[in-house]
């Protein structure tokens, strides 16, 4: 169960930001013992990975937080996220943490199954990314864009910090971006009535 929710905040962290899940899981893999990878996704803690990591982590920084970039970004990230995604939570739940000790073998032998639920995790998380933010910068005049896509990168190393340390918050993480995504859904509608009735 706990590397079912290890995997799943590592997904979802990616359909946010692609690099941060992935960079979380390689640093704390080399530099700590809080995660121990399985051998096939032992190169995610390999320098030269973690330094390529860095530099398309560092570049989506900047696009994703400049308006009407953030949009083409989102359109090229649409196959980058769920990739990330897939990856991140086959390497998590399948890895040894600080709460899982044995992970299932549903997650370290058939590794198609955990790739295939973390693109469909991603891809729901950056489709609803992709889909609101256009929204936010145009009806803020695009100063939504640095402020929201900061959130989003918090949100992101939030989840996948807490993804290996206490699985068991995934949970209340998950269910507040749902929250977060319902609400903003909600208001979109509200200020399109208004329109239509004006």
């Amino acid at each position: 169960m706990l590397e079912l929710l290890t995997g799943t905040g590592l997904a979802t962290a990616a359909g946010l930001n692609a690099y941060i899940p992935l960079m979380v899981v390689g640093l704390l893999a080399r530099y700590t013992h809080l995660i121990t990878l399985p051998g096939p996704w032992h190169w995610l803690s390999n320098g030269w990975v973690l330094l390529l990591l860095g530099v398309l982590l560092a570049i989506e920084f900047v696009a994703d937080k400049i308006p009407a970039v953030d949009s083409v970004n989102d359109i090229v990230q649409t196959v980058v996220r769920p990739t990330a995604g897939g990856m991140a939570f086959a390497a998590g739940s399948g890895s040894q943490t600080v709460t899982v000790e044995n992970p299932a073998d549903l997650f370290t032998q058939k590794m198609w199954i955990p790739i295939v639920i973390g693109v469909l995790i991603s891809l729901t998380v950056h489709g609803t990314k992709a889909v609101a933010r256009p929204a936010l910068n145009l009806a803020t005049v695009g100063v939504a864009a640095p402020v929201v896509s900061t959130v989003e990168d918090t949100a992101s190393v939030s989840l996948s910090v807490v993804a290996i340390i206490i699985p068991v918050l995934v949970i209340l993480g998950v269910a507040l971006l749902v929250l977060l995504a319902v609400t903003a859904a909600r208001k979109r509608r509200q200020r399109r009535a208004r329109k239509v009735l004006s």
